[in-house]
């Protein structure tokens, strides 16, 4: 059956804000969108409060485009131009819309 949940004591890092907390008052976080499959991940941690902030509704292709960057290989300024050159590339050219 389940073997015994003892992780809710151990400390993690939470990706957003930096705070640390434990394991069993935080939410795992699976940046390829599939944190049902278990075997051989290694997940990350938001505390509750970054958790409730996030937007839940389906992000699709947004999470393969973020993961095509790397994990820090760029600097802000770097990812932004990247980001902004890849999502013009997929999509079109970025307009603003008039309301």
């Amino acid at each position: 059956m389940w073997g015994p949940r003892r992780q809710g004591h151990r400390s993690v890092t939470c990706i957003a804000c930096g705070a640390e907390t434990t394991r069993g008052d935080a939410r795992e976080y699976d940046k390829y969108g599939d944190r049902w499959d278990r075997e051989g991940k290694r997940f990350e941690y938001l505390c509750k409060r970054c958790h409730r902030g996030l937007c839940h509704q389906p992000r699709d292709e947004l999470e393969g485009l973020l993961c095509e960057v790397g994990d820090g290989a760029r600097t802000q300024e770097e990812f932004l131009t990247w980001y902004w050159a890849a999502v013009e590339e997929r999509y079109g050219p970025l307009e603003e819309r008039e309301r």
